[in-house]
């Protein structure tokens, strides 16, 4: 029972790892257009102060690796771990992308149309994580619901600028 938990804690990490490691390339590119380009923008009341997204993001990453991490393990014996995989995969990948086309190449327009991409591949890793576990599923739930409120957030700013 002991190895089995060390186990878990070793795929959580893994996963926390690899969801940190999306967060801090895109980290690299959000921080060198907050200070002139997105700061020059206009934004909506609800906008939330630039120093927020940094603990937000980290702890939604660290959720999201926890959850994959707690997919690979209990999902070792679960024909639906690889797509629960790939869909996850995919939406990090998307969540990368994002940033870059927002921030790095400025254009919000476009970036809006990957980010109703990410919100549906987040809803389908919800789905195919909780046929594997009902608890990583869940640990996906605020992610949503931050990448719902950015959507929002992210349309203001097209219709304001």
């Amino acid at each position: 029972m002991k190895k089995n938990k060390y186990r878990l804690v070793i795929y959580c990490l893994i996963g926390i790892i690899i969801s940190l490691s999306v967060g801090f390339i895109s980290s690299k590119i959000t921080r060198q257009a907050i200070p002139n380009w997105y700061a020059n923008l206009n934004k909506p009341f609800f906008s939330p102060p630039n120093w927020i997204f940094a603990p937000v993001w980290s702890t939604l990453y660290i959720l999201m690796g926890v959850a994959l991490g707690r997919v690979w393990f209990y999902g070792r014996y679960n024909q639906n771990k690889k797509i629960a995989v790939l869909y996850f995969t995919f939406q990090l990948l998307v969540n990368g992308l994002w940033s870059l086309i927002f921030f790095g190449f400025k254009m919000p327009s476009l970036s809006m149309i990957v980010i109703i991409v990410l919100w549906f591949l987040i809803q389908r890793s919800i789905f195919w994580f909780r046929l594997v576990d009902l608890k990583a599923s869940f640990m996906l739930y605020p992610y949503l619901a931050w990448v719902s409120f950015a959507a929002i957030l992210n349309s203001a700013i097209i219709f304001l600028n």
